[in-house]
Order: C-alpha cells, then sequence, then structure tokens
C-alpha cells in the first residue's frame, strides 16, 4: 500500500508541474504577442492604414530587422534608387512614394517591375502588388530581377539595405523546371526558403505533374533541396512519395556525380546503370567513369572521354567491360561471359598542318558484346550488323620531291563466327611523275624524248586471319607479310594531229618473307607443306601502246524547228595493244610440281606456285598477247530555252553507253564482252546498268557435265550469251508528290508562298510580340487551325514513303540447260523494302520499316515505332516482327534531369528457356 501511495504521489506532483510550465508558457506567448502588438501600434506611418498592414510580414522575423529600426538612425543606400511609372507618382509627407500604372524600380542589378508599387524611402522598403479589374483578373503582378533570375508573384516585400524580402505566389524557373511556392521569403545571399511548394518541369499553366514540396530551399542557378515531397498526376496524389531530395542546376563547366538509371531485365534482374563521376579536367578534355550493376551477379565498368584542340585536333574515346551472368547456378543455362569494346574517333584539323594528317575510327568488341550489353541487346539494327570495321591512318607529303607516304592500321570483325582480319601495317608510297629527260631551260619545240616519264608506287602490308580470341596467341610465322614496288614508263605523243598514242612499260616486282613447298607424302597417302622463311623476290613486267581519239558529230532533226534542236554524238573509240611475257617457265621458279602415284596407280602431276595466296598473288602463265578495243558514246541535245541566261538548255539524252572486247593472240582466245549504260532520266536520278555476254558457247563433255566450249556463240549466229545483270532503284513518296504530278504547278506554289510571307509582313509587330511572350513563359507554340477553300478544317496527314526495289537476273545452271539453244533459263531475284512514317496529328508519329524477297516468298524484319507527345511525358512503342520478334513500351518525362526518375518500361523477355522437368 505504501508503494501504491508513493506512486500516486509522485504522479500528481508530475501532473502539476506540468501545468505549470503549460500557463508560464501560454502566458509567456500572450506576453509576447502584446509586445509585438504594441511594437506594431507604434509605428505611425500611413503604411498602417492601408492593406499592406495585413500581410504576412507582420508576423515574421522581418519585423526585428532593419523594418522595425528606429526612423531617427538613417543608413545610406550604396546606390541610388531609380524609379518609374507610367500613369503617376505620388509622394506623401509620411515618406512614401507610391508608383501606378507599369512602375519600375532600380537598384544596382535589382530590377522591380509592377503595376502598383508603394516605397518607402526612409525605411528603404518597397511593397509591389498587382491590380484587379471588374471580372476580377489580375493583371501587372509583381516581376522581381535580381541578376539574370527573374520572379513572378502575387505581392512582394523586399528591403534594400538587408536584401531581404517576402514573396507570395512565387513562380520562378530554375534550369529546365518551374519552382512554386506559396510563402516564400528572400534571404540576403538571394537564397529562397519556401513552403508548400511545388516542382515542375511541364511548362504548360497548369502543370500536368509535380511534387508538392513541404519545404525547400532555392539556390538561384546552384540547386534545390527540398524535404518530404509526393508525386502528383493530374492534381492525383500518388502513392509515391522522397524524404528529401536534390536538384542541381549548375550551368557552368564542373564534376559532378552522374545518378544512374534504374530499372529490370529479365535474364539479369534489377539494375543501376550509367552511375558515376563526371571529371571536368580543363577546357579541352573531360572524363566520364560510369558503372552498372544487376541484382543477379552481372556488372560492367566503362570510360569515356572528349578532347579538342581548336585548330589542332578533336576526337572522343570510349571503352566499356562487362561481366554477364546469365541463368541459375548448377543449371544447364548457366552462363558467364566476358566482353569489352573499344571505340575510338580521332580528327586532325586541316590547318594544323598541310604537310601531315593523322586520323582514327575504331570501332573494336567482342563478337558477344552486342548481345550482352543492355544498350544494343533490344536494338534490331545490331542483329542485323555483323561486321564491324576499324582504321587508324597516317599520312606525311613532301612536296619539295613529290613523295607521300601513307600508313593505316586495318581491323575487319565478323561477329557471326568471331573472324577477324588485322593488317598491321598497310603503307603506301608514291612518288610523283618525273620527266627526267626534260630540259631545265627548253627552247623551241618541246623533243620526244622529254616526253618520257615515270612514276614509282610502292606498298607494304603485313595481315593474318584469326579468331578474336587467339588474335594476342597468334605466333608472326602465321602472319601474311608482302612488298610490292611497281615503276610505270610511258610517253605521250600525237600522231596526224588528232590521234594520241601512248607507249608505255610496267615493271612490278613484289618481295615476300616466306614460300610454301608443297609434296605428297606416299605413306599417309596425302599432300605435306613446308614452309620456307627467308627473303623471295618475284618480278614481272609488261610492255603497251595504246591509241585513241573523239570523234564529233552534229545532227539538226527535222521536228521541232523552232526550238533550234542541235543534237551532238560524241564517239571515243580506242585500241590498246599489250605483251606480257611467260613467267610460267622453270627459270623464274614461280611455279613448281610433284609427282604421286594414285589409288588407280596412275602416275599424276601436280602443278602449284610456292607464292599461291601472298598479299601480291603471284605472276600469271604463258605468254599474252592482248589486242583489246573499246568504244565510249555520249549524246546531248541543245535547244532553245527562254528560262536559261544562255538562251540555250542542255539535255542529256546519252550520258555514257560504252563496250569493251579483247582477243589474246598468243592464246587465240577472246574475253568476254561488257557493256555499260548510264541514263540521266532526272536531276536526282541516274539508271546505271552494266552487263556481260559470254564470246564462248556451252557444250557436253565426255561426262556429260555442261562446260564453256572452245567455239564462239558468233559461229552458231549468235549474239553473246548473256550473263546477267542487277540493279535497284528508289523513289519517296509524301504529301507533295501527288501535287508536283496533277496539281498545281511550281510557279504557283512560288506565288502563293510569296503572298503568304507578304501576309505575314503586313502582321509582323503582332508575330514578333507574340514570340516574345512564348520565349518568356516557355509555353508551347500554338498555331491557328488552317481552312481549306471551301472554309472546312483542313486535312493535313503529313506522311511519307520510301519504296526500294532491287533485282539481279542471272543464269540459273542448277536448272536443266536447253539441249536445243545450249542456254540456261534465267533466275530473277527480286525484293521490295518500304519504310516511311506517318503523324497522325501533331503528337503522334508512326514510323515502319519492312520488306518482301519475291523469291523466297518472305516477310524481312519489320519494325514499328508508334510515339506519342504528352507534353512534358514522351510515349513510345516499339514492335519487331520477324527473325527476332520482340516489344517495348516505354512512357518517361521529356526533361533530361527526370528522364531516368519518372519512367516506365516494359519489354519482352530475350532470354532462353530451361526445361525444368
Amino acid at each position: 500500500m505504501t508503494s501504491f501511495k508513493k506512486t500516486t504521489y509522485l504522479f500528481l506532483s508530475l501532473f502539476f508541474m506540468s501545468c505549470c510550465f503549460s500557463l508560464y508558457a501560454e502566458a509567456q506567448r500572450v506576453k509576447g504577442k502584446r509586445a509585438r502588438k504594441d511594437n506594431a501600434e507604434l509605428r505611425t506611418d500611413s503604411l498602417q492604414m492601408d492593406s499592406l498592414s495585413l500581410d504576412s510580414l507582420a508576423a515574421d522575423s522581418l519585423m526585428s530587422d532593419s523594418l522595425a529600426s528606429d526612423s531617427t538612425k538613417k543608413e545610406p543606400l550604396d546606390a541610388p534608387v531609380i524609379y518609374e511609372a507610367s500613369d503617376s507618382i505620388v509622394f506623401t509627407k509620411e515618406g512614401y512614394a507610391h508608383l501606378y500604372g507599369n512602375g519600375k524600380v532600380n537598384y544596382q542589378n535589382i530590377e522591380l517591375t509592377s503595376a502598383k508599387i508603394s516605397m518607402n524611402m526612409d525605411s528603404s522598403t518597397v511593397f509591389a502588388e498587382g491590380v484587379v479589374d471588374t471580372a476580377g483578373v489580375s493583371s501587372g503582378t509583381p516581376v522581381f530581377k535580381d541578376g539574370d533570375t527573374p520572379y513572378e508573384s502575387k505581392t512582394m516585400r523586399y528591403n534594400f539595405k538587408t536584401k531581404k524580402g517576402f514573396i507570395n505566389d512565387i513562380i520562378t524557373q530554375q534550369g529546365d523546371g518551374y519552382v512554386t511556392s506559396m510563402n516564400a521569403k528572400k534571404g540576403p545571399d538571394n537564397e529562397i526558403y519556401m513552403t508548400k511548394g511545388t516542382y515542375t518541369t511541364c511548362d504548360a499553366k497548369h502543370p500536368h505533374f509535380y511534387l508538392k514540396l513541404s519545404m525547400a530551399k532555392v539556390r538561384p542557378k546552384k540547386d534545390v533541396v527540398f524535404g518530404p515531397a509526393q508525386l502528383v498526376v493530374e492534381d492525383v496524389p500518388l502513392p509515391l512519395a522522397i524524404p528529401f531530395g536534390f536538384f542541381p542546376f549548375n550551368s557552368s563547366y564542373s564534376s559532378g556525380f552522374i545518378m544512374p538509371t534504374y530499372g529490370d531485365e529479365m535474364n539479369r534482374g534489377f539494375y543501376l546503370r550509367d552511375g558515376g563521376y563526371y571529371f571536368a579536367i580543363s577546357d579541352k578534355m573531360d572524363l566520364k567513369l560510369l558503372g552498372e550493376i544487376y541484382t543477379k551477379g552481372s556488372w560492367g565498368l566503362s570510360v569515356a572521354s572528349n578532347y579538342n584542340k581548336r585548330y589542332k585536333y578533336s576526337g572522343n574515346f570510349n571503352a566499356s567491360y562487362l561481366v554477364t551472368k546469365t541463368g541459375e547456378k548448377n543449371m544447364p543455362d548457366y552462363a558467364v561471359s566476358k566482353d569489352f569494346r573499344i571505340q575510338w574517333s580521332h580528327r586532325q584539323d586541316a590547318k594544323a598542318n598541310p604537310n601531315s594528317s593523322f586520323s582514327a575510327s575504331v570501332n573494336f568488341a567482342t563478337s558477344s558484346y552486342d548481345r550482352s550489353s543492355l544498350s544494343t541487346l533490344y536494338d534490331p539494327s545490331s542483329y542485323s550488323n555483323n561486321t564491324k570495321a576499324s582504321s587508324i591512318s597516317y599520312s606525311r607529303n613532301f612536296p619539295e620531291i613529290g613523295l607521300n607516304i601513307s600508313s593505316t592500321f586495318n581491323i575487319t570483325q565478323n561477329t557471326r563466327d568471331s573472324s577477324l582480319n588485322m593488317t598491321l601495317p598497310d603503307v603506301n608510297i608514291s612518288l610523283s611523275r618525273i620527266y627526267p629527260f626534260k630540259r631545265k631551260k627548253a627552247a623551241g619545240n618541246e623533243r620526244w624524248y622529254e616526253k618520257i616519264s615515270f612514276q614509282y608506287t610502292g606498298a607494304l602490308t603485313n595481315s593474318v586471319n584469326t579468331k578474336d580470341n587467339l588474335l594476342f596467341k597468334t605466333p608472326f610465322s602465321q602472319w601474311e607479310t608482302g612488298m610490292r614496288h611497281n615503276i610505270p614508263v610511258e610517253a605521250n605523243f600525237t600522231l596526224f594531229k588528232y590521234i594520241n598514242i601512248t607507249p608505255s612499260f610496267n615493271y612490278t616486282e613484289r618481295w615476300y618473307t616466306k614460300k610454301i613447298m608443297r609434296d605428297y607424302d606416299e605413306l599417309n597417302h596425302e599432300e605435306v607443306r613446308d614452309t620456307i622463311n627467308g627473303f623471295h623476290r618475284v618480278y614481272d613486267y609488261n610492255m603497251a601502246v595504246s591509241m585513241n581519239t573523239k570523234l564529233y558529230g552534229m545532227y539538226k532533226p527535222l521536228f521541232w524547228k523552232s526550238k533550234d534542236i542541235t543534237i551532238r554524238h560524241v564517239v571515243t573509240p580506242s585500241v590498246s595493244y599489250t605483251y606480257t611475257p611467260d613467267f610460267g617457265k622453270s627459270k623464274f621458279g614461280y611455279y613448281e610440281t610433284y609427282t604421286y602415284t594414285d589409288e588407280n596407280g596412275e602416275v599424276r602431276m601436280t602443278e602449284y606456285s610456292p607464292f599461291e595466296g601472298m598479299p601480291y598473288g603471284v605472276p600469271g602463265k604463258g605468254t599474252s598477247q592482248t589486242v583489246a578495243f573499246s568504244l565510249k558514246n555520249n549524246l546531248e541535245m541543245k535547244m532553245a530555252s527562254d528560262k536559261d541566261t544562255t538562251g540555250y538548255k542542255k539535255i542529256s539524252l546519252i550520258d555514257d553507253l560504252s563496250a569493251n572486247l579483247s582477243y589474246d593472240i598468243a592464246q587465240k582466245r577472246w574475253s568476254n564482252l561488257t557493256m555499260s549504260a548510264r541514263l540521266k532520266l532526272t536531276k536526282s536520278y541516274t539508271f546505271n546498268m552494266n552487263a556481260t555476254f559470254a564470246t564462248y558457247a556451252y557444250k557436253f563433255d565426255e561426262n556429260g557435265r555442261v562446260v564453256t566450249s572452245d567455239r564462239t556463240e558468233w559461229s552458231y549466229g549468235r549474239f553473246g550469251r548473256f550473263q546477267g545483270y542487277s540493279g535497284s532503284f528508289s523513289y519517296t513518296l509524301n504529301n507533295d508528290t501527288f501535287k508536283k504530278w496533277f496539281g498545281k504547278g511550281d510557279d504557283e506554289d512560288d506565288k502563293d508562298k510569296k503572298d503568304k510571307k507578304d501576309g505575314e509582313g503586313e502582321d509582323g509587330e503582332e508575330e514578333e510580340e507574340s514570340t516574345t511572350d512564348q520565349s518568356k513563359t516557355g509555353n508551347r507554340e500554338t498555331q491557328d487551325a488552317a481552312l481549306d477553300p471551301d472554309g472546312y478544317l483542313a486535312f493535313n496527314m503529313p506522311w511519307s514513303l520510301s519504296l526500294s526495289y532491287s533485282y539481279s537476273i542471272r543464269e540459273n545452271t542448277s536448272a536443266k540447260i536447253n539441249i536445243k539453244k545450249m542456254r540456261y533459263p534465267y533466275a530473277l531475284t527480286h525484293s521490295l523494302n518500304v519504310s516511311g512514317n506517318v503523324k497522325i496529328g501533331s503528337r503522334w508519329n508512326i514510323t515502319y520499316s519492312s520488306g518482301y524477297d519475291f523469291t523466297s516468298k518472305e516477310m524481312s524484319m519489320t519494325t514499328v515505332n508508334i510515339t506519342r507527345d504528352l507534353h512534358c511525358f514522351n510515349m513510345s512503342c516499339g514492335l519487331v516482327f520477324g527473325p527476332f520478334t520482340s516489344y517495348n513500351f516505354s512512357i518517361r518525362a521529356n526533361s533530361s534531369m527526370l528522364t531516368d526518375a519518372l519512367k516506365w518500361d516494359q519489354r519482352s523477355n530475350t532470354g532462353s528457356q530451361v526445361t525444368w522437368y
């Protein structure tokens, strides 16, 4: 019982003490209120009698600063205050100046504009507010500008001395976003403290979404730090809240953290990607370190850098390393892959050094990188691109001696089979043409031997073919190394003033570091090869003489005499003779033989070249004496035209029509006839055609197989056998296509454009004012609805359709030959590709691409992308049909600051399936 009494007394004592403290605190609060009320009553200026006394400033600590200081002690301002108004300025004996009608107050770098401004000359305070008309619409609201940062509000009170103030219903733009608040307090360092604020990147008058901020601190052009915030979409609060947040607005070049993006990938789990740190090293170079991590164990690192030195060079470098883990451990589909990619682009400014240049375009990656990187995994174009090429080039020119040296480092990859071809280096040397017999001080006519000239070109190559994972394990003995020298000697002479004759002599020499000898192993019944390393010299030469001229023909047709038409025909015939000795003789050593006994007991001989497969080849066998014929035609028409300043218009009828044929006197054999045609059908389209006609006919050999005979098609009374032709053409249709075909002409279109331009000029001031208003508010540009000639709303749906048709006609040697004509049937291979876009309204856009192969009767990979502009958001949907069927759907904010934070992505699963049972 005693214990119970003690406990009871203790609780009663605590209750009594708490009541006393509560009464004391209430008394102090009432006393504070009365004190503040008495201080407010001591102020006898005219500002107490108007509505300004009801402002929230009366309940803030600003009353204890210079606003409530003793009026007998006046501190001067640092600069004069300049004020003006368009209506009137009223001064009172209490030291107030009232500005009515577009009032403006300037102090140092501070500017305040409003429809109504009241300024206290003694306390250096100013109050601004807008005016409300009879309809209740407010206009001329205050706009406060401190430096380059403007603030819009309904009412504003500011002290020039302390640089503090209160702003009600403030609106300010910081970076890509807009910050608003019902009550805000401006500090002396230009910072703003807000309560009940919002942050949004939507520039609509009523934002479609915003973050509802309980409290925030804004440092203009630096950052916004806020407390608990909730996401609101279309005025509907969502159950998404964050305890605090930070938005940087630093527009200067500086280092900083890069926030990662988040998401979910079916095979690798949830992830954080592209997060890291940005180093602003200097004005000429930067560095970015990024990383990514997945919940199922995958991770990656990347480094990127940009550099630029004005008038010298510029480029960028990017390297990434990925470790990808898919599937579950101890399961059949579990796999771990390690991939990397290196990208480097370098360009030298042409002004840096006119005699040397260096450039690089490197895109090297492991064969499975595109299938491991999330950036390319869902990109359909990456599946169709199986080749990557990299090159690094350097060239140096010596103009004083006419020498040019260029070197290239090349890598070509095939990601389908991971094969790789590397050339390190590929050097080319060229020497300008030299006339060794030309006199330094020529007198009289040029002598025949002064026209003799020679030139030098050289090349060095070192290449290897291997797999990408065996590149650094390939021994040097497997590299193919060679060097080639070529020295042409020629001279140009004129015969009978119209015929050009060019004799020439060409010498080519090749240097190889190895040769491959072959022999036959009688024990194992197989061919064996022996590589002999060393210096091996292979050379050949030929002599040639060519002759050509030009024949002109003019013709005036009988039709259209009023147009003064003239047709010109230019024929360029040429004939050449080339002699090449037989370099297959044993004295040269370019060809060897070995004998063996086959399984039937017959002795056979095999001929080969030890230099077969070398970089620059091997000279041919047998003597060659070739006579080549060439005929070129050009047909143009010139007609009178008032639109041309010369009075005539040239039209190309046949831009080029050529035929080439040759005959080898030593081998007594004709070559195939090749023909080409080029027609300029329109200003933007040129039709090209190349065709080959075989000279020799088919026949059956002793085994009944179809082979090429030694008898020409001409001997059968037939023209050369057409071997095939391939080509393609494309055309784009859009809204203006049918207008050009069937609508009004270009002159009327130009007239309409001119009239429209003149009409715009009449209303130039109004449009300029409208543009200025839009630039201030940042709202989306709007246009008035257009009407058709009948007064109805004009239908406008921009679209484009690109058609590309490719075809190939070839002999179908797999089919049965026509015995009577000894001709194979022709097979047509053709396909059609379609791509384009359609804009349904001003916010919907659809792009598509597809194709159809008429030979296989299958559709090619079809892609459809649909995008919808949601003003401050963007919605996109991508569909892929065909070999790699997939889909993706995304909604994300347009602002670069929020695009990775406010988003929702959904993709199809590209992972493999596991058989669990």
